[in-house]
């Protein structure tokens, strides 16, 4: 029988279980096979399991799902593994390059990958990029003259490092064919990817022309992780007593800031929380490093007290000192402790000011960093600028110290908060995760250029914090949630062929606005329906330009690190590293999908031809099957072909090359020409009656038909009746 709640309760594992596998412990609630692993209604979901396996030399080891377990804490709640790194490597008997694929998915599993851990890439002329919980990033490499690999130095030559998202339960690898070829092999014949935790990884320039970095890791690279026992928080587990699993005597639950619990001992006592009476007291007095007691020691259940002996008293870190008679008078005692409280209070003081000192000058520090003083020039000269720059005080104040509660959402960029400003108007505050030092040195001058852009439809950014490390940008709030949620999280609610078809236009209108009108012209780089706001009349809102970048006038000019959402990012933009107008064009295709279809771009439980939208949609047009992928709500018998006309636009915005793609200017042109041929079919005040639509419980009733839409028979009644 699988190891309960009960059994833990009474202490106990099911007779037969292993605690050890080779010389790796194994703690509750974690156990060799499912019976020895903790398994409860609310756990369940959840794989304890460890396998218990002979490697190559004989020796048993732990495994889980193929990954070989090096350790499991209980007390820091943290698990190492060695992992698969992925190669691309030249194999002399067919002369080209082979590779081998490494990927990690701990969903459904107590375990999310630590952010303690570093994304290697080695190589040479090497593009490998990295799927991270479904959100893409990557590394370009080179090995030119003037770039020369460092021992120690991994950034761009010969190595590069990315930091690893918190909160990461799923990553898979991949190498572009076009930049690891066979022709460099012989001054690098491989080149890798690979998770490794921080402190575990040195640059050594010889894993660059040598297979030695596999060598030393033996394929598989050590990784850190976190663990927790299930999603509950410790409020909603305390209440379930049979599967609560903090069962020890002088344990603690403990809230995970990614989501879960796990379990503790107290202070004073250490042990497994997980098994009764599993928090065993420490004896202080066996540790004076860690507890100093230089007199007399006593422990207690939980803590320890300290002592002198007759004659003597206690000072700093439990250090005795023999007492001293005064050879002076009590006044002069009185006048000397006052003396000296006066000269703590006023060195406490100083220090204090010194403090807030060093923090304004900090302050001032990123301020000028970021290009405060550009800007205000800037602000200066273009009078009825409405830009203001914040404090971070007034954001703070703003979102409740940036509490949870106030988080609008979270993306590879930044976290969005909802705030209120003193004069009570509702703002969106982005803090941005990370940003490159050319950034900083630009930012200033591209944030004056986006509080320029003036369009209806997309998000206002009224102002920037600079004071801080990471710059804050302060957007207008738009109260509708984002054309994801409309699409994929209302699917009850009916959304006409009209509504879908103006957002689509109104989006399209605002990246030409972007690409033809803006000063300079800006690329938005991440289009994505999670990046379209909808307002109170659902119209759209383009948003979140965190990785926007300014046209380039420089043709040659390329970015190192490839950003975007996995589903929406264009071929192109991977293969070059250059990011131009049509790589939006690109991922506004993918959003023009959606709108017709209402599916994710990624379906990871599809087969393998159908995980992404894209290459479903292109398979049921080339065998005319498109009207069995449209949205049942949006087709019917009359408007197919109409509905092939618009597939047919996104079809050609998805083109594999950027040049045979339309601009965003034909594409929204396009789209506006549907609407005109659209409107010209519906009667008057129809998109009311939709929107009325759209906003009734879908029920079972008789369909009848009005042409080119459908109808409910009951809700025409009540129109006609008035009621």
């Amino acid at each position: 029988m699988p190891a309960t709640a009960a059994d833990a309760l009474a202490g106990r594992r099911p007779a037969g279980c292993l605690s050890k596998c080779g010389d790796v412990d194994i703690p509750f609630p974690f156990g060799i096979g499912h019976e020895c692993a903790l398994q409860t209604q609310e756990t369940s979901k959840y794989d304890f399991k460890i396998d218990c396996l002979s490697a190559h030399d004989g020796t048993r080891r732990p495994f889980f799902r193929g990954n070989e377990v090096t350790k499991i804490s209980v007390e820091e709640g943290k698990a190492w593994m060695n992992m698969n790194m992925s190669t691309y490597c030249y194999d002399s008997a067919s002369g080209t390059m082979k590779g081998r694929r490494a990927s990690a998915d701990f969903s459904d599993s107590p375990y999310w990958i630590s952010e303690d851990n570093k994304v290697v890439v080695i190589g040479c002329q090497t593009f490998a990029y990295m799927e991270i919980n479904f959100v893409v990033t990557g590394c370009s490499l080179t090995c030119d003259r003037g770039f020369i690999p460092t021992n120690g130095k991994c950034s761009g030559s010969g190595c590069c490092q990315l930091d690893f998202p918190k909160g990461t339960w799923y990553y898979s690898t991949y190498f572009s064919e076009n930049y690891n070829t066979s022709q460099i092999w012989k001054s690098s014949p491989c080149s890798y990817v690979a998770v490794i935790e921080s402190t575990a990884f040195n640059f050594n320039t010889t894993y660059v022309n040598s297979t030695i970095f596999y060598d030393t890791y033996r394929g598989a690279t050590p990784v850190m992780l976190d663990w927790i026992v299930t999603i509950d928080t410790c409020d909603k587990a305390k209440r379930n007593s049979t599967s609560y699993t903090c069962i020890s005597e002088n344990s603690n639950c403990v809230d995970e800031p990614k989501g879960g619990y796990r379990c503790k001992c107290s202070d004073g006592y250490r042990g497994n929380p997980y098994i009764q009476d599993g928090c065993k007291d420490i004896d202080e007095c066996l540790d004076n490093s860690t507890y100093p007691c230089m007199g007399i020691c006593k422990n207690t259940m939980g803590n320890y007290t300290c002592s002198c002996n007759q004659g003597s008293h206690m000072v700093n870190n439990g250090i005795c000192v023999p007492n001293q008679k005064s050879a002076f008078p009590a006044k002069h005692v009185i006048g000397g402790s006052t003396g000296l409280v006066v000269l703590v209070i006023a060195i406490t003081s100083a220090c204090f000011i010194q403090e807030r000192r060093k923090l304004q000058h900090i302050k001032q520090k990123y301020f000028r960093q970021h290009g405060g003083l550009l800007l205000f020039e800037e602000m200066r000269s273009k009078q009825g600028v409405a830009f203001k720059i914040f404090s971070e005080k007034e954001l703070q104040q703003a979102t409740n110290k940036f509490d949870e509660k106030q988080v609008l959402g979270k993306g590879g960029n930044g976290i969005v908060y909802k705030g209120l400003l003193k004069d009570n108007i509702e703002v969106a505050v982005k803090r941005c995760m990370t940003m490159d030092d050319q950034k900083k040195k630009e930012f200033g001058k591209e944030m004056l250029i986006l509080s320029q852009i003036n369009h209806k439809n997309i998000v206002k950014l009224l102002g920037c914090c600079l004071e801080v490390e990471v710059p804050m940008l302060v957007y207008e709030f738009i109260p509708n949630r984002t054309l994801f949620h409309l699409i994929h999280g209302n699917h009850g609610r009916c959304i006409s062929l009209h509504t879908r078809l103006r957002i689509a236009q109104e989006s399209a209108e605002a990246l030409a606005y972007l690409h033809s009108c803006a000063s300079p012209l800006i690329f938005h780089g991440d289009v994505k329906s999670s990046n379209i706001l909808l307002d109170a009349n659902l119209s759209a809102k383009v948003s979140d330009f965190g990785a926007s970048i300014l046209a380039p006038t420089d043709e040659a000019k390329f970015v190192t690190l490839v950003q975007g959402t996995c589903g929406y990012l264009d071929p192109e933009y991977m293969q070059t590293c250059q990011l131009t107008d049509k790589s939006d064009v690109y991922s506004f295709g993918v959003v023009l999908l959606e709108l017709l279809t209402r599916k994710k771009p990624i379906n990871l439980a599809a087969s393998d031809h159908e995980k992404t939208l894209i290459m479903r949609f292109i398979t049921a047009r080339n065998e005319n099957k498109l009207e069995d992928i449209f949205d049942f709500q949006i087709k019917n018998i009359n408007n197919l072909k109409f509905l092939q006309d618009v597939a047919e636009l996104a079809i050609q915005c998805l083109e594999m090359s950027g040049v045979d793609r339309p601009s965003m200017k034909e594409v929204q042109e396009k789209l506006d020409t549907f609407r005109k041929i659209m409107q010209s079919w519906m009667p008057q005040n129809m998109e009311e009656f939709e929107n009325f639509l759209g906003e009734m419980p879908m029920v079972n009733s008789q369909v009848i038909s009005t042409g080119n839409f459908s109808t409910d028979d009951s809700v025409v009644t009540a129109l006609v009746s008035g009621r």
